[in-house]
């Protein structure tokens, strides 16, 4: 994320308003702004796999 330029505040935000779609097997990919989240729920925990932009 920080070699991206891309803080933690900003990423939360896209978990929460972004466009989500579903990965296989069972990853959620949230589309926001510039950038993508990569994300497994585990409960109420969220575990954050990676942070890419969108070209």
């Amino acid at each position: 994320m920080i070699a991206r330029g891309i803080d933690e505040e900003l990423v939360q935000e896209a978990i929460k308003q972004g466009s989500k779609y579903l990965q296989y097997p069972n990853k959620i990919v949230s589309e926001y702004r510039y950038f993508s989240v990569v994300y497994k729920k585990f409960g109420q925990n969220i575990f954050v796999i990676t942070v890419k932009p969108r070209w």
